[in-house]
């Protein structure tokens, strides 16, 4: 039986999206037959449904309307989303506490001079594409910091990535309110001994590829790839903001506090 959307909830309107998976699907077709569905663009919350990977796909979609995203575990991981659950939705959903986050903006530059940008959530990598290490130039706000940095590739990533490609690249974990951007080698053959850097949020990474047609390599926003790089620039896009939503005691600075302490 579908229960209207209750007027006094925090979000009346809600819009349900999960991925292909039979779990996934199975809990949108639960919360539907129990809750009002409307299209995405009607909506005042999107429920997304599915693991951390189809909420990235989400904020993606929906980046830049101001749409704030309450996602449910159907996925593995989880990290950024809640239990499911399919009983009292609009009570969760009127207490959650939101978290905004911005994402990176990518400016790529290819060997053919064709260029491209592309937000990223979670973090920018560089990887090299063949057998032989990437060689790279990285530079903040136009000064040049390490005239060369070699190995499989670097990353910057928001606090929010941090946790993520990052710490799997023994990066540092970020508070979420923190301002500040990670910098992070991965498997750095020279310099042997850098362990990377903390950067302010406002600050512009440039990261030039050297001999990129004997060496090359690939930049890569989220799931936007592009091939055959000759430099690529990353800042933070203040002007954009992503809202996330989770349960009391839950949110995702606590989550990414808990990492810290292994947990």
């Amino acid at each position: 039986m579908t229960l209207a959307a209750n007027p006094d909830a925090r979000f009346g309107r809600i819009a349900f999206l999960s991925t292909p998976t039979p779990d996934a699907r199975a809990a949108r077709d639960a919360l539907i037959e129990r809750y009002e569905h409307v299209e995405p663009e009607e909506a005042d919350v999107i429920v997304a449904l599915g693991g951390d990977g189809f909420m990235l796909q989400t904020l993606h979609r929906f980046m830049g309307t101001g749409k704030p995203i309450y996602g449910m575990n159907r996925g593995s991981v989880g990290f950024l989303m809640n239990d499911f659950s399919v009983f009292n939705l609009h009570g969760r959903l009127a207490v959650a506490e939101a978290s905004i986050v911005h994402p990176l903006l990518m400016e790529v530059a290819d060997r053919d001079g064709a260029r491209a940008s592309a937000r990223a959530i979670n973090e920018v990598s560089l990887l090299r594409q063949s057998y032989q290490a990437a060689k790279m130039r990285i530079s903040i706000d136009g000064t040049e910091r390490l005239d060369l940095l070699a190995g499989d590739g670097a990353l910057v990533a928001t606090p929010v990535g941090s946790t993520a490609y990052n710490l799997s690249a023994h990066g540092p974990i970020l508070p979420l309110d923190a301002p500040m951007l990670a910098l992070t080698p991965i498997s750095a053959f020279r310099p042997r001994g850098w362990r990377g850097a903390l950067l302010p949020d406002q600050a512009r990474v440039t990261i030039d590829i050297l001999e990129p047609d004997k060496r090359p390599v690939a930049a890569v926003a989220d799931h936007f790839e592009l091939r055959h790089v000759r430099s690529v620039d990353v800042a933070m896009d203040h002007a954009t903001n992503l809202v996330l939503l989770h349960d009391p005691g839950h949110s995702l600075n606590e989550r990414i506090l808990r990492e810290q302490f292994g947990y």
